[in-house]
């Protein structure tokens, strides 16, 4: 494997199977120091699975795996010391405040107390709750209490954080004090492994990794994702796009859609099947459309894509 500077989380081969159904399958992925990669995926997809095996919490049925240089199957207890596991629910401490839950969690890394004050007031001011210390972490709001996991489980000083839909049911305030906090982190040479149920914010990260039944589709940067994506996009606005998706519902070169608000966005894998094309399968099917235009491809056009394809493979 690489060398620990380039590397800052490696798996090869990683498997894991429940009750014989494979979870996840010949996984291998690699996260630098000071980057943010993303895991995205259906629910089932084996996100969760791949972070709590990393994090020691479950074992590996094959496969290797290392964090900051340690060997995770081997010395799962070392490999502890340098990462931060953060569940979707985290564990605080309703009955005990802010600073009273990050008191605890310092002790319990063996943050020294000169230390804990530096990086605690360091982080509240990056999570926008330096007023909130003495507040109850039971009488936080759900955002709030989120930041203070995030909070509590960088305040050693991680070198790899492994954090599970962390932003799922935050408010928006929360989500981008949230998504600021990991920004500073990469700073620190921190490598930053996630998963995510929203994929606007999968293009906030390095690179994403697309994982489908326990299996790697795709990897790299966002970016160079839509690039590679073959199919043209067209946005057809409407005041109901549902019934116009249902109108083009089998429609010859059009292998998927998507409806965006007042819009319907249109996969046409045809090259052929241009605007004038599509207009005209829409004047056929009797649909009342406004304005269609030809727009870049979202993740989420390029994961529905690809997960159908996928399945088509499978089929």
């Amino acid at each position: 494997m690489q060398t620990e500077t380039q590397c800052a989380i490696a798996v090869r081969g990683l498997e894991k199977r429940f009750n014989g159904r494979a979870v996840v399958q010949g996984l291998n992925l690699e996260v630098r120091a000071g980057e943010i990669f993303g895991l995205v995926g259906p629910d089932g997809a084996g996100k969760t699975t791949t972070l709590r095996m990393l994090a020691g919490i479950l074992p590996a049925d094959a496969g290797e795996m290392e964090l900051a240089g340690v060997d995770v199957v081997r010395h799962p207890e070392r490999a502890k010391k340098f990462l931060s596991y953060m569940p979707q629910r985290f564990g605080l401490y309703e009955d005990l405040t802010v600073d009273e839950n990050i008191h605890f969690y310092a002790e319990l890394f063996g943050v020294r107390a000169a230390e804990r004050a530096v990086r605690g007031d360091q982080l509240l001011k990056a999570a926008g709750m330096q007023e909130f210390r003495k507040r109850r972490a039971g009488q936080l709001s759900g955002g709030m209490k989120q930041k203070l996991g995030l909070v509590c489980a960088l305040i050693h000083h991680p070198r790899v954080v492994l954090l599970v839909e962390p932003t799922t049911g935050v408010d928006p305030v929360s989500r981008r004090d949230f998504w600021r906090i990991l920004y500073e982190l990469l700073a620190e040479g921190v490598a930053i492994l996630l998963s995510t149920a929203y994929l606007d914010e999968a293009e906030r990260c390095h690179r994403v990794a697309l994982l489908h039944e326990g299996r790697l589709l795709f990897s790299d940067a966002p970016d160079a994702l839509k690039k590679r994506m073959p199919e043209a996009i067209y946005s057809i606005e409407s005041r109901d796009p549902r019934t116009v998706r249902i109108l083009l519902e089998g429609q010859k070169g059009i292998s998927g859609m998507v409806v965006h608000g007042d819009a319907l966005r249109v996969v046409v894998g045809d090259a052929q099947l241009g605007l004038d094309a599509l207009q005209a399968q829409l004047k056929q099917a009797g649909a009342s459309v406004g304005l269609i235009t030809q727009v870049e491809p979202t993740m989420e056009d390029l994961f529905v894509n690809a997960v159908m394809a996928e399945g088509s493979h499978h089929g």
